[in-house]
């Protein structure tokens, strides 16, 4: 049985945008795609069983107005529609676990949490084991037209995620385009015992040092996929800016998250992580591991 790529639908126009992104992925991988609504069941009264009745029937508009909309972008596409009621986080968390990804509407309007989507995209990512793609509007707009700008990964060697690493070499296989791999990296501040002229020329060293095991953590995919054009990057300075900086063209931006680390607000993940998913001007996937 072919999993499904899922996306949340809500009638906003982030959630539609997602829906035309995750159309153009379900198409590029040969599955089907579900479109999903999710809303919470009023306690039964007199008063919520109108409620209900109404979210039932908003939620059916939301799902065939949207359905429509892609079967005509995306002619032969198998388009499934479902209503999942409870908590949006608790829904779409376990939809996604079965899923070949998720994706989720971006919000430009940023919550106090600092991540875009709101508090079920945080929800949602801190808890599934599957892909999850964050699309703003605009950035998934004409499903059924190829895009072939670049796939970009950042790759943090403290912590290489596999995963993540798989899923970008597979999505620049699909797409047909090339990959830009990201490593950056910076000095911690030195004292003044050890700055000087031999520190400065140490630096200048740096980056042909990390180049190597960047070359040595990417070789056996290199190996497995040899049509994807790949390119390698190491820079000096912030991860988030250099991601962002190369991103800025992208089609696509993939990033790991490592699972199990929340705190009170939900999603607790590197800084750079969080700096790409507010910032970004192409749709991001969040690729969890362990």
């Amino acid at each position: 049985m072919l999993l499904s790529v899922v996306a949340g639908v809500d009638g906003r126009a982030e959630s539609l945008a997602a829906a035309e992104w995750a159309a153009r992925e379900a198409v590029c991988k040969g599955r089907p795609l579900l479109l999903v609504h999710a809303w919470s069941r009023s306690p039964y009264s007199l008063v919520s069983v109108a409620a209900n009745t109404a979210q039932r029937s908003q939620a059916e508009r939301v799902l065939h107005a949207a359905a429509e909309r892609l079967a005509g972008a995306c002619p032969g596409l198998l388009i499934q529609t479902a209503q999942v009621e409870g908590p949006a986080v608790t829904a779409l968390s376990r939809l996604a676990d079965g899923s070949e990804l998720l994706a989720l509407g971006r919000r430009t309007k940023r919550g106090m949490a600092g991540l875009p989507g709101g508090s079920v995209a945080r929800g949602v990512i801190s808890r599934v084991k599957r892909p999850v793609a964050l699309v703003g509007t605009g950035e998934g707009q004409d499903a059924e037209v190829p895009r072939s700008r670049d796939v970009v990964l950042g790759i943090d060697f403290g912590s290489p995620c596999a995963e993540a690493i798989d899923f970008a070499f597979e999505e620049a296989r699909l797409r047909r385009c090339g990959l830009r791999v990201v490593h950056a990296w910076c000095d911690p501040q030195p004292s003044k015992e050890e700055a000087g002229a031999s520190g400065l020329i140490e630096a200048d060293h740096r980056e042909e040092e990390r180049s190597d095991p960047l070359t040595a953590v990417l070789q056996l995919r290199r190996d497995k996929y040899p049509d994807v054009p790949v390119i390698e990057s190491v820079r000096k300075g912030k991860a988030s800016s250099g991601l962002l900086r190369v991103a800025a063209s992208a089609d696509l931006l993939v990033v790991g998250h490592r699972l199990g680390k929340q705190s009170h607000l939900g999603l607790h993940s590197s800084p750079t992580a969080n700096a790409v998913m507010r910032h970004a001007r192409c749709p991001v996937v969040v690729v969890p591991y362990s």
